[in-house]
């Protein structure tokens, strides 16, 4: 049985992509080869009628969106390859809060800076509305950054799922705060044999 990702290069599939080849969980990748933040084909409704990436299609055709639960998703179906921590645990409780926390926080931030339209239809607001953005996003950093500070990675020895979605976040953001533990994390993630791969197909060496 086989998974269908449909994403983009350099856009927040990446992480799906790379949870999956984690899972060596077999899959088909249907990439579009239009740049973030110009329109996806209209076609595309009708597999994912809010018109964005990653949409990941189940084995059973099930249809799934929004990269966080899709990683959550993950975890739950192969527990042996280490995407997550076993649930019920105090460990894949801080899983699920930093990964959600890094999903309504940074990702909402870099989505109202990049995309200023989607948030206001005042054109005249979209300077005010990227400015409240990145210090949202920088704030949100911070707080990652001393979550993972103990280190080497967010839940201790062993890099989740949750490290390589923040990494992501983390690259997207640009340099925007000063964030040593989430840097030196981002390094860990890039170095993975499995991940490392797929980032430089996504991101080159960003």
């Amino acid at each position: 049985m086989t998974y269908r990702l449909y994403n983009r290069p350099g856009s927040g599939g990446f992480v799906v992509e790379a949870a999956l080849s984690l899972a060596e969980a077999p899959f088909e990748l249907d990439e579009f080869e239009s740049k973030p933040g110009t329109p996806l084909p209209e076609s595309f409704r009708a597999t994912n009628p809010w018109g964005q990436v990653p949409t990941l299609v189940l084995p059973d055709g099930t249809t799934m969106t929004e990269a966080a639960a899709i990683l959550i998703h993950l975890a739950a179906c192969f527990p042996a390859n280490g995407l997550g921590p076993a649930p019920g645990t105090s460990d894949h409780a801080k899983f699920l809060r930093w990964l959600v926390f890094a999903s309504v926080n940074l990702y909402e931030a870099i989505l109202r800076r990049g995309y200023p339209f989607r948030f206001t239809s005042d054109p005249g607001g979209y300077d005010a509305l990227g400015a409240a953005a990145d210090a949202r996003l920088k704030d949100g950093l911070a707080v990652l950054d001393a979550a993972v500070a103990p280190g080497p990675f967010l839940l201790g020895a062993e890099m989740s799922v949750a490290d390589i979605y923040i990494a992501m976040l983390l690259t997207w953001s640009r340099g925007l705060a000063d964030a040593p533990h989430l840097v030196a994390m981002k390094n860990r993630v890039k170095a993975d044999p499995v991940v490392g791969p797929v980032w430089r197909r996504h991101f080159g060496d960003r």
